[in-house]
């Protein structure tokens, strides 16, 4: 059946809400955040000195400016696309002078991605080398931040290539219940990456180093064989080659699991703050968070698959666009690529509602195996002044945007558990 023909109406209109939206939050964010550091509470507020304080609220000023300007570019660009006929053209051309063979039609894919990006690199590199360095934060070179993007082109081939081929070859193969299998060979391609990641691509970027032997690493392997997480390393990477700012995270499955600890990280906190945040990693582990994400990550691509497979049929949803009727799947698999993140916009309060949920699980984890509240208090305090936070944002942005609790919701949380024991 046909579809409308005003869906690139209501494409552009869900794409100018989307950013209308996003910057009515960001200056909802900007004027509570004016209000100052007098709201937060007096503990944390004399926990940190007034002129980190006062600096982050320039940072969150300064990277708030700079989202709604990005994000309005982003908008025109994608609005621009839609009504230029630019992607039925490339596509027809593609056709006529590559052929139909679905390797070609994926190159298309992919070609049209890479444009695609690069009206954003300007935005990419301000952020980098004028935003980030003017407070502080970038520690990266030209050299290293162009290699990055050479480096993640080359993978997207290498990688989404063979993928893209894979789906589109499945819809002759297999017939109308195509998507289905497209869906499980995208779950086998995800799971192929969790664990080429930490051995392959990471390392593309950055270099891992064991952590030396001494305290902190029989600390943490105490932690780990107290919890009943067994990792295979705990290794440092090298975060500040491209920034001050702070992680820790493992990766791998089984006896590949390992730990990773940024080179910041050590530097920012004391050992027994480390303990906490990789406690904390680890409730994320000991509460199945992951492989719940996981399996609700599985359901709703399956639901976007089949919503592709029912737009697909005849290139009903390529026809509105301008696209030759009967049409292959690969206009319909880059059309939704652009259109849905307008809609996902609006069901992002109910993920990140999930996901802090789950920080606080976690948090509540740390908190019991290191035996006390006040490490991992004193390890986000920490990190809150060092990466510069925004310690109190107005709430609805906060709803859209902050899949963790602030750091007055997670050490209110903290202490009240503590209150009632």
């Amino acid at each position: 059946m046909p579809l409308p023909e005003f869906i690139p109406s209501v494409a552009s209109a869900l794409i100018v809400a989307q950013w209308a939206a996003s910057a009515f939050l960001e200056k909802l964010n900007r004027d509570h955040a004016r209000v100052g550091p007098e709201a937060l509470p007096e503990p944390i507020r004399l926990s940190l000195p007034p002129e980190t304080l006062r600096k982050s609220i320039d940072y969150t000023l300064a990277k708030s400016t700079f989202t709604d300007i990005s994000g309005l570019a982003d908008s025109i660009v994608l609005v621009a696309l839609i009504w230029s006929g630019w992607l039925p053209l490339s596509w027809n051309w593609s056709q006529s002078q590559l052929g139909t063979n679905v390797w070609w039609q994926s190159a298309w894919l992919l070609v049209v991605g890479l444009a695609l990006s690069i009206p954003s690199l300007p935005f990419e590199w301000w952020g980098q080398f004028r935003l980030e360095a003017r407070f502080g934060f970038n520690t990266t070179t030209l050299g290293t931040w162009i290699a990055d993007r050479l480096k993640g082109m080359v993978l997207a081939a290498a990688l989404g290539l063979p993928l893209l081929a894979l789906i589109l070859s499945l819809v002759g193969w297999v017939g109308p219940l195509w998507w289905i299998w497209a869906w499980a060979a995208l779950l086998g391609f995800q799971v192929l990456v969790l664990f080429l990641a930490p051995v392959v691509i990471m390392p593309l970027f950055n270099k891992f180093t064991p952590l030396p032997e001494g305290p902190l690493r029989d600390r943490l392997l105490a932690l780990g064989e107290r919890t009943g997480f067994n990792a295979r390393t705990i290794q440092v990477m090298d975060g500040s080659r491209r920034s001050r700012h702070a992680n820790a995270f493992f990766t791998g499955f089984g006896k590949f699991r390992k730990i990773v600890l940024y080179d910041t990280l050590i530097s920012q906190l004391s050992e027994v703050e480390l303990e906490a945040v990789l406690a904390h990693e680890i409730g994320h582990h000991r509460r199945k968070h992951i492989p719940q994400r996981l399996v609700w990550a599985a359901v709703t691509s399956l639901i976007a698959f089949g919503l592709i497979g029912y737009l697909a049929k005849g290139g009903a949803l390529g026809v509105t666009f301008g696209f030759p009727s009967g049409t292959s799947v690969a206009p319909t698999l880059l059309l939704f690529a652009l259109i849905s993140p307008a809609v996902l916009f609006w069901t992002t309060p109910l993920g990140n509602l999930w996901s802090r949920k789950h920080e606080y699980e976690a948090d509540a984890y740390a908190r019991d195996a290191v035996g006390d509240p006040g490490p991992l208090i004193g390890a986000l305090r920490k990190l809150s002044e060092k990466n510069l936070s925004n310690l109190n944002p107005h709430p609805w942005y906060s709803t859209f945007h902050y899949s963790h609790p602030t750091l007055v919701e997670r050490e209110q949380a903290l202490r009240a558990a503590v209150a009632k024991t």
